[in-house]
């Protein structure tokens, strides 16, 4: 058998390194990146990348892939409207690459909504025998938990302070009369026991002071008239400048002064954030 010949053995080619590329394409690449990675990985692989993921391109980048309407509409205030300066200590993270982690527009900016991890996000004050958390009797359509949350024969309140800035809406954005804040709750009463519910929706200012508020108070739901959830809603629009928080508060109580739960019923509670589309 004839021998065969030898194959000429090519030196393997050098590894390709990204910190050679001109800063404008290492910009595209890393735009490729998940938010979340290029926060906690790239951006302490050297000074270069963290100047790159501290910077607007980057995250502009990433909001022009969005051809919903809301990101489409996004994009184009980021380009209207660009972050200011902010404070450091406060905001480590650029206003950008907070908008893209945290995606303020596409969630419910309330915590823990239906009261599936008990009280957490909540302040929250006990009258009678206190708040308490139970499972839905009838479903509500939408919620991310068939869990609610139940007041007793005394005034019980519930509060959560939601920080827009924090979750990602940047102040100029907010400020730029083209963002609408949806608020929305359920509530509901026991049939065999009437209730009482109000609701208060108040927009901050950075001191917590309050701007603008929306109130609900429904007519009082009677002993053995009828049982499940209804909604209410509102959205604040032309709010002015300098919003910064959101207060969602919440009220209710029994009509019968019965030991135990018996009162209001709250679930599913909603702040959301909207660029008005003409």
């Amino acid at each position: 058998m004839g021998s065969q010949p030898s194959r000429q053995q090519l030196p393997p080619e050098p590894p390709f390194a990204l910190d050679l590329l001109p800063p404008e394409l290492l910009v595209q690449v890393l735009s490729h990146v998940p938010p979340r990675a290029l926060v906690t990985r790239c951006r302490a692989v050297c000074r270069a990348w963290r100047d790159v993921v501290d910077g607007p391109s980057v995250w502009l980048l990433q909001l022009a892939r969005d051809r919903s309407a809301q990101g489409r509409a996004l994009y184009a205030m980021a380009k209207r409207c660009p972050p200011g300066s902010e404070d450091e200590e406060e905001f480590p993270l650029c206003a950008l690459a907070r908008c893209c982690l945290r995606e303020p527009l596409r969630r419910n900016l309330i915590f823990n909504s239906c009261g599936e991890q008990g009280f957490r996000g909540w302040e929250v004050e006990h009258g009678g025998n206190g708040w308490a958390v139970e499972k839905n009797v009838i479903l509500v359509p939408g919620a991310p938990s068939q869990t609610c949350f139940i007041t007793s024969f005394e005034w019980c309140f519930k509060r959560q302070l939601v920080d827009l800035v924090m979750e990602g809406v940047w102040q100029e954005l907010l400020d730029s009369a083209q963002i609408e804040i949806c608020v929305t709750d359920w509530w509901g009463a026991r049939k065999n026991c009437g209730c009482i519910y109000r609701l208060r929706v108040r927009l901050l200012d950075t001191y917590e002071n309050e701007v603008v508020k929306f109130s609900a108070s429904p007519n009082p739901v009677l002993q053995w008239t009828e049982r499940g959830c209804r909604q209410v809603s509102h959205v604040f629009t032309n709010f002015g400048k300098g919003i910064r928080y959101v207060s969602f508060e919440q009220y209710g109580r029994d009509t019968r002064s019965w030991v135990g739960h018996y009162g209001a019923l709250v679930t599913h509670s909603s702040v959301k954030v909207r660029i008005r589309v003409s």
